[in-house]
């Protein structure tokens, strides 16, 4: 039996003017799924999430997220995604639990749930002790981890993360791997792009790399070996092997 489609795209395109970013792109991201989508600068990954996400509208195609059509009912679509940049965006001058209580506040979540949420997520991710702390004396692993806390806290069921652990110690990056690998054990999905390819192989249970905007290959990591005929080889030779026999045939 299949599991339910997380994410769908049918098609989907995007340009700005002359330069195609998302060309036809097809997509399917599962329900309690880790999927990396990996690519070079500029294949079209972060335009992909936007649009996804609604922050970029798509000259074309279809996004369905857990059977919501994104394009046509952006509001209930928006209302089980969550979307975490590479950069946080935080207000500096609130503390962890002001800025939680405010992200929730916006998603109209009932305030005791916000309030058990916000304590869950701060002391999963080991922010509790600073919960009465101005994020803006945070360093930006500790940003990045209260970004995280607010992108969850209305119990997104697709989550999407763009380059979630660049400049994360060790520890804090641990603290942050355990965190979203419960959420897909719970039935999320969840879509990662990293340049970390590590991070890909040890996480992911599918991956898709993309290049000029289309999806070039697709599977299990074991699948993409095989296609890439790289038995034992690590994602990074698999994804170069890949990207650069492409490029070579275009």
């Amino acid at each position: 039996m299949t599991s339910q489609s997380a994410l769908r795209l049918g098609g989907l395109t995007k340009s700005f003017g002359a330069a195609v970013a998302v060309d036809r792109l097809d997509l399917d991201v599962r329900a309690g799924e880790f999927y990396a989508l990996l690519g070079p600068n500029g294949a079209g990954k972060t335009t992909t999430l936007r649009m996804v996400a609604g922050l970029l509208p798509a000259d074309s195609g279809e996004i369905s997220i857990f059977g919501v059509d994104a394009r046509r009912e952006p509001i209930e679509a928006k209302r089980i995604t969550a979307w975490l940049p590479d950069e946080p965006m935080l207000y500096d001058k609130l503390t962890p639990l002001e800025y939680l209580e405010f992200v929730a506040g916006l998603w109209s979540v009932e305030p005791r749930v916000a309030q058990s949420r916000a304590r869950d997520l701060c002391d999963v991710l080991d922010l509790w002790k600073h919960r009465d702390e101005r994020c803006e004396g945070f360093s930006r692993g500790m940003k990045q981890k209260v970004a995280l806390a607010g992108a969850l806290i209305h119990d997104p069921k697709l989550l999407m993360l763009d380059e979630p652990l660049t400049g994360l110690d060790a520890a804090i990056a641990r603290q942050v791997k355990d965190l979203l690998v419960e959420r897909v054990r719970a039935g999320a999905a969840i879509i990662l792009t990293t340049h970390i390819l590590e991070v890909a192989e040890r996480l992911a249970d599918r991956i898709g790399i993309i290049l000029r905007g289309r999806l070039i290959a697709e599977g299990t990591l074991a699948e993409l070996r095989d296609l890439a005929g790289r038995e034992n080889s690590s994602l990074e030779d698999v994804f170069l092997q890949l990207t650069q026999t492409t490029e070579r045939a275009a």
